[in-house]
């Protein structure tokens, strides 16, 4: 362990559930300490203050990470940087990758300036984001097993009723009274078990809007957001989940790439092209606000004349409803500027 003449020394921490490997730098960028640790911040402190006063931490956002790298702030007084993990994993692409190298690595790009940083999310939000995201796996077990059932019945050649919407009550009684005691033994059990597990797949996803109605009551960024035309429950939610400050993005246009809605450029040469959507951001997010443009389009004229304005120049259908969510994003961030307080 050697000492730092300076006093001020950059920290890169690679995080694993029971240990850390840290590493410090000084200001000329030689190794002061690199070692593993135990994952606790009272040790983390300990050994990183041996040698000295840490200016900024680097620490790749993983899970887990965000809640070391809150105690570091509040109970330390640290500087602590989020490192993105898909740009920090392509930089480790090594063949002599390490967890030595890994927090070498770290210290180096905060010692510089150029570590792809992520926000911090106050816990607040870090809970509420995941509140949406259970709800959301629930909704997807529900679309899970519809599916299998629908495969079921396609096996065994049962066609459903006309006059009855599928998945209604009446529905899925016609299932449990008529077609269940007609299927053979097994696949009448497997029916009876998909039905089962899809009442309680409801129920969860009740009992988890309850409790999202519940977190967000007081909640001044969801109540300005449901005041938004077509923004239900769900949409206030994924957005103030996933976004958290509209006031962190210092442009529409950064707002509406962290949403996944900007189009990838393709551009070589002479050639001028497009590649799709971006593919970094949330994916519940960018299906959140695909889904929101269709409503808008059908519902509110101004989008609805944008949407077919676009198709009339050739766009298709998908890259014109794209290009709706991501107008309406961007004019979002102007009306969301005045909930910048707001935590």
């Amino acid at each position: 362990m050697e000492q730092n003449s300076t006093g001020s020394v950059f920290v890169g921490i690679d995080y694993h559930q029971k240990a850390v490997q840290v590493c410090v730098l000084d200001d000329g960028g030689r190794v002061l300490l690199n070692r593993s640790l135990a994952n606790d911040r009272a040790t983390i402190e300990t050994a990183v203050g041996s040698v000295g006063r840490p200016r900024r931490v680097a620490l790749e956002a993983c899970g887990g990470s965000a809640n070391l790298a809150q105690e570091l702030v509040d109970e330390s007084g640290w500087s602590v940087e989020l490192a993105h993990p898909g740009y920090v994993a392509r930089m480790k692409g090594s063949p002599d990758k390490t967890d030595f190298s890994d927090a070498r690595l770290l210290a180096d790009l905060t010692r510089v300036g150029y570590l792809p940083r992520v926000w911090l999310a106050p816990p607040y939000l870090r809970e509420l984001r995941l509140l949406v995201r259970y709800r959301q796996q629930q909704v997807d077990r529900r679309r899970a097993i519809k599916l299998r059932v629908s495969a079921l019945l396609r096996e065994h050649r049962v066609r459903p009723p006309e006059a009855i919407r599928p998945w209604t009550k009446m529905w899925q009684a016609w299932l449990t009274e008529e077609v269940m005691g007609q299927l053979p033994e097994s696949s009448g059990w497997i029916l009876g078990r998909h039905l089962w597990g899809l009442e309680s797949v409801s129920r969860e996803i009740a009992a988890a809007v309850k409790r999202l109605r519940q977190f967000t009551k007081n909640d001044g960024v969801v109540e300005r957001l449901l005041a938004e035309p077509c923004v239900g429950e769900v949409t206030a939610w994924v957005l103030r989940a996933e976004v958290g400050r509209f006031d962190r993005f210092n442009s529409p246009k950064a707002l509406s790439r962290f949403c996944g809605l900007s189009p990838r450029n393709a551009s070589s040469g002479q050639r001028q092209a497009d590649a799709g959507l971006i593919k970094a951001g949330s994916s519940l997010l960018r299906a959140t606000l695909i889904e929101l443009a269709h409503r808008l389009s059908r519902s509110e004229p101004h989008w609805r004349g944008l949407k077919q304005r676009l198709c009339g120049a050739g766009k298709s259908g998908s890259v014109a409803t794209a290009a709706v969510a991501n107008r309406w994003v961007r004019q979002l961030w102007h009306r969301m500027q005045e909930c910048s307080a707001v935590e």
